[in-house]
């Protein structure tokens, strides 16, 4: 009887120890999907700002042609 007890305390820190790890590895994984979504933001914001500047270089040489003439 005495040697049931000691198996079920020892899996049952075994059992923890396996649900730390696997608490780990998903917080790791989130942390990595964060940081993937945080980059592709900055990359589209960028791609914005390019695109906006360019919009706007535009507008101006198409104004300064429209007051030339």
């Amino acid at each position: 009887m005495a040697f049931m007890k000691a198996t079920g305390i020892v899996g049952s820190v075994l059992a923890l120890i396996a649900m730390l790890i696997v608490l780990i590895k998903s917080l790791i994984g989130f942390v990595g999907f964060v940081t993937a979504a945080l980059k592709i933001l900055i990359v589209v914001v960028f791609v914005a700002l390019f695109l906006g500047v360019g919009l706007l270089i535009f507008r101006s040489l198409a104004d300064r042609k429209r007051k030339h003439d």
